[in-house]
């Protein structure tokens, strides 16, 4: 049995996922399975995998479109590996992923989390010099690690609460506590920092390796035009999130991690910035949601 997964919950650019695939297929470190659950109705998706003839590689297409939540909890279902990546169908592994991860693993038996280096490109492939919220994260939210650095508890939970630092796509998880917890139903958002999250609450840990860059994530520019960009949908559910997971934190005593939560500063900054848009687009309502949570912190 393999000791890697990886899984690919698929729907959008057949291009950009098949960049994706054949990015882990290259990699150096051939002990993988490849999972790729296909959410989507393109026509020459199916053939292109079957022309693969590579039995490392598994291909699925759900009969009806499940949605991001659920076919995220399918990746993770599906899975069996000791270790579980669920990456995006745009995003890019280095060759020398899994076997920079491995290293990582190896070297910290029975690690829940592991965040490896990451570089940002844009929707060419072009390496980006960051734009706001990815040199808001390096620079006012993530932990100044240089190497390697271990965190867990109330400690790395107040961190991610105040704003989410983390490139989920690139995340190894310890498959057993994964496929234990998997990803809440009522979250399609913000999942990805609830998940981690509740990995937290049970005992698990996170390495962050900062030593070598093994992971390329896609950051695709947001039409202003775009009414779900200013719609505020996806801040009424982080207003949702916060709210409950701070009561969590207070009734585990991690006050720091419970205040991080009511303040939530790096959604409000986010919500702030997408106000102005929202406001030239004529949506009010969306503006009426952004303005909220950009102005109101659950603190009391």
């Amino acid at each position: 049995m393999v000791t890697f997964d990886f899984m690919l919950p698929y729907y959008g650019d057949v291009q950009l996922m098949q960049d994706a695939v054949r990015s882990v297929l290259a990699q150096t470190d051939r002990d993988f399975r490849l999972v790729v659950i296909d959410d989507g109705k393109e026509p020459d998706v199916p053939g292109w995998f079957a022309a693969l003839g590579d039995d490392r590689v598994h291909y699925t297409r759900n009969e009806r479109n499940l949605g991001i939540t659920k076919n995220f909890q399918k990746c993770v279902q599906l899975s069996e590996a000791d270790h579980v990546v669920i990456m995006g169908c745009d995003d890019v592994l280095h060759p020398h992923y899994l076997e920079t991860v491995r290293g990582i693993v190896e070297a910290h038996p029975g690690i829940g989390m592991v965040q490896p280096g990451v570089e940002v490109i844009d929707g060419t492939g072009q390496v980006s010099q960051g734009g706001l919220a990815d040199n808001t994260k390096k620079r006012l939210y993530a932990p100044q690690v240089k190497g390697r650095r271990l965190m867990g508890g109330e400690e790395l939970a107040a961190s991610v609460l105040r704003g989410n630092w983390l490139y989920f796509p690139s995340i190894a998880w310890r498959g057993e506590v994964l496929r234990k917890v998997n990803f809440r139903d009522d979250y399609s958002v913000i999942q990805d920092l609830a998940l981690v999250v509740d990995l937290l609450e049970g005992g698990e840990q996170m390495v962050i390796d900062n030593s070598t860059t093994v992971f390329q994530y896609r950051r695709h520019a947001v039409s202003e035009s775009s009414v779900q960009a200013f719609s505020g949908t996806r801040f009424a559910e982080a207003e949702r999130y916060f709210s409950a997971v701070a009561a969590r934190m207070d009734a585990r005593g991690w006050p720091k991690a419970a205040r991080a939560a009511r303040f939530h500063s790096a959604s409000r900054l986010h919500a702030l910035t997408m106000l102005p848009g929202a406001l030239r687009s004529g949506n009010k309502e969306g503006a009426r949601t952004l303005a909220k949570h950009a102005f109101t912190s659950g603190q009391n």
